[in-house]
């Protein structure tokens, strides 16, 4: 029997910048990362309320760090604390990075990876390091809170003062603009919020309290209220740093119940960034009684097993043949269709636009442009691999609106329940072409510059990538603008999603 093939190991690393308003800030420190190979960017959550954004990355642990550390670059540039305000405590540009054990990976090499990756960040940007959680070279340093207690404010005033306040690596001050880092090494942990249908910061903060571990609530879990004044809510925000002592939908009914006590509904909950699949079985086996209920019975799950290439709908959209993708999209159904279409004619303009810096970078006459297309070069293939991951996020978004409308609505129960799934699934479907439509504008101007300024015998690629991303953005704008026409009763969404595309909107108009 052939012996199995041995898999790499593999680390996850969700390192949080402060930073979650400005696009081109968010989607340089993706490019960074994405632009390192062997590693996935699985995932990129940003917020303009906690004004900052997590990313999700998984690959070797070398180029793991590696990648974490080329985002980290882009952020420590870009991003100045003394003007950053947001509702999330932050210390630094590059606030924590921690690293989580995934395949063939212990703790003691996520040990290893955070205080190799923590000691060169030091080095390289002048920024001081703590370490925390199983990566703390001192006890009272594992809780992150208490690192980073003070924010970027409060160390400022202590770090070269206080002694139990010196960092593990990097100078005894804190950098100016980028403040201080905290480096650890965890296991996984799910982010979760409820936001409640009520103004009353007091209240959220009051809820936090009861629920969180340190206060005398639930175990594993930590909490603090927030404002969120642009959705005119408040949030109970969490992180459950041990599902399987406490799971999503202990938290949540925890939340309902202090809130319910206080005379406050639950208006809805998130998962920011991703969710172990045993956590999701555990919280339908609980709120469904399910009593014999096991991922196996997950129809992705068994799907996936059988491996690429089957031709299940296990297989991604863009891990299909051309003629494949083109026969999908024609077939007698809606999915996938023109939001899926605009992503895949952003991902081929973005892959034009590398290409033209490719012929160009090294070639004779064009010195003076080098560095610049080697930057164009870079952004382009994170902007790709972004497009390319909305293709079929477009195409999952999509089925939750027709699932939303296919259901029941005989009673007003039933009314309520369609509206608000439908309502929900629509924002989830706007926001995944609204990301194709910003991401196309991007690979439009970039798509100009090559034109302009790279290689002469690439002009017509160059201009081809022009066309694709003109279409992308048309295409993507305009499943946007459907969408919001069902969103009236949301119009502080409607507002600031019409807002974001604005820009976007009147390039278009420039173009044609």
């Amino acid at each position: 029997m052939r012996p199995a093939p041995r898999l790499h190991p593999l680390l996850e690393c969700i390192p949080n910048f402060s930073e979650g308003r400005r696009a081109d800030v968010i989607d340089a420190i993706v490019a960074a990362a994405a632009g390192i190979p062997g590693v996935v960017v699985l995932d990129c959550e940003h917020d303009p309320s906690h004004n900052r954004m997590v990313l999700t990355l998984v690959g070797p642990p070398e180029a793991v760090c590696a990648a974490a550390l080329a985002a980290s670059h882009e952020a420590v540039t870009r991003i100045d604390l003394t003007r950053h305000q947001g509702q999330h405590p932050r210390m630094g540009a590059v606030d924590v990075v921690p690293f989580v054990p995934l395949r063939d990976c212990s703790m003691e090499d996520c040990i290893a990876a955070a205080r190799n990756f923590g000691a060169t960040f030091a080095e390289r940007f002048g920024v001081p390091v703590f370490l925390y959680e199983a990566a703390a070279t001192r006890p009272e340093r594992r809780n992150l809170a208490a690192v980073r207690a003070g924010q970027f404010e409060g160390l400022a005033a202590a770090i070269g003062h206080d002694p139990a306040r010196a960092p593990d690596f990097g100078p005894a001050q804190i950098h100016p603009t980028a403040g201080a880092t905290a480096v650890g090494a965890r296991p996984v942990l799910i982010a979760y919020n409820v936001e409640l249908a009520s103004t009353d910061l007091d209240a959220a903060r009051a809820i936090a309290r009861r629920v969180r571990e340190r206060d005398g609530g639930l175990p594993a879990v930590k909490a603090l209220g927030f404002e969120l004044p642009e959705r005119g809510r408040v949030q109970v925000s969490m992180n459950l740093t041990d599902y399987h002592r406490t799971a999503v939908h202990t938290a949540f009914a925890a939340v309902e119940e202090a809130a319910s006590a206080l005379g406050i509904e639950v208006a809805a909950s998130e998962v920011v960034g991703l969710i172990p699949l045993e956590a999701v079985v555990l919280a339908a086996r609980q709120m469904l009684r399910l009593e014999t209920f096991a991922p196996e019975q997950v129809l992705e799950q068994r799907l996936l097993a059988l491996g690429p290439g089957t031709g299940t709908h296990a297989d991604r959209l863009v891990d299909t043949s051309l003629a494949a993708f083109a026969a999908s999209v024609a077939a007698r159904t809606p999915v996938p269709g023109g939001g899926s279409v605009a992503a895949y004619a952003g991902a081929l303009a973005a892959s034009l636009v590398e290409m033209v810096c490719r012929l160009t970078r090294d070639k004779r006459g064009y010195e003076a442009v080098r560095d610049r297309i080697g930057a164009i070069e870079a952004e382009a293939g994170g902007l790709e691999t972004k497009l390319l991951d909305l293709v079929d996020r477009d195409a999952r978004t999509f089925a939750e609106v027709a699932t939303a409308l296919a259901l029941p609505r005989s009673t007003a129960d039933e009314v309520a329940e369609r509206r608000g799934r439908l309502d929900r699934a629509l924002r989830a479907a706007t926001e995944v072409p609204a990301l194709t439509v910003e991401h196309a504008h991007r690979v439009l101007e970039l798509a100009r510059e090559v034109a302009d300024s790279g290689n002469r015998n690439a002009r017509s690629d160059a201009e081809t990538a022009l066309g694709m991303a003109r279409a992308a953005l048309a295409g993507a704008l305009s499943n946007v603008r459907i969408n919001l026409e069902g969103l009236r009763r949301d119009p502080a969404f409607v507002d600031a999603v019409t807002r974001r595309m604005a820009a976007p909107a009147a390039a278009l108009d420039r173009t044609h």
